[in-house]
């Protein structure tokens, strides 16, 4: 299907309006997984033009992503990647958990940016920070689609990686499906329970006759609320 290539609107709107220089696009992946921590990439691209071919990650075929975001590692400014761990998004729930993995992110390039451009409708970093939310800014923007990108790759490869490193976690597909669910992760969370990277608050528990008593209850109940929006999210 065609796209619009992203652009440098929003980055040269942002530079217009309150004459920020340094501009981070940030992205996330893992928000809708089972399994694996949620990833957020920082990226600081200046105005330069792109890799060719660059768009949401999910738009481009696993290939190309993955040399598309060696390209991109070479050509941006900066980057940087936090992770929150499912020990930790069990404890906040989601929106606590990718502001905390969007902090270490920015807090990890070699520059504080003066403005960040989150993809999506909600701004789940606040202050500090001066935030732009774009929805579906891993299309539009370039410093977003450029975050997406890496960020996406380099979960992926976290995940291949528990699946190489303990055949015990071959069932799970680790490396075909990151964690997500699929047919297989299903079949084998049935069969064997959740393993130690797994999130354990979470509602596709209560599905699992034989297990779901390891379901936990997270304290906080406005945490628990801000988080049901993205358990059964898909974001491929």
């Amino acid at each position: 299907m065609p796209y619009e290539p992203p652009t440098h609107t929003v980055e040269r709107s942002i530079r217009a309006t309150t004459g920020a220089k340094v501009i981070a696009g940030v992205d996330e992946v893992g928000r809708g997984a089972w399994a694996g921590p949620v990833t957020v990439c920082a990226a600081v691209t200046g105005l330069r033009r792109p890799p060719a071919g660059l768009t949401d990650s999910k738009l481009i075929t696993p290939k190309r992503r993955a040399e598309l975001a060696a390209e991109l590692e070479q050509w941006v400014t900066a980057h940087a990647l936090g992770h929150a761990s499912p020990e930790e998004i069990d404890e906040l729930g989601m929106t606590a958990a990718l502001r905390l993995a969007a902090v270490r992110a920015l807090d990890a390039l070699p520059v504080r940016p003066d403005a960040v451009i989150l993809d999506g409708k909600h701004d789940y970093l606040g202050d500090p920070w001066q935030v732009r939310t774009v929805i579906k800014g891993d299309q539009s923007c370039i410093a977003v689609a450029a975050a997406s990108v890496i960020a996406k790759v380099r979960r992926d490869a976290m995940m291949a990686e528990l699946e190489s490193q303990d055949e015990t976690y071959e069932p799970f597909g680790f490396a075909a499906n990151a964690g997500y669910p699929s047919p297989v992760h299903k079949a084998a969370l049935a069969e064997l329970g959740p393993t130690p990277h797994h999130r354990m608050t979470w509602a596709y528990l209560d599905a699992l006759p034989r297990w779901r008593h390891l379901k936990k209850v997270r304290v906080s109940a406005e945490a628990a609320e801000l988080e049901s929006g993205g358990q059964l999210g898909f974001d491929f």
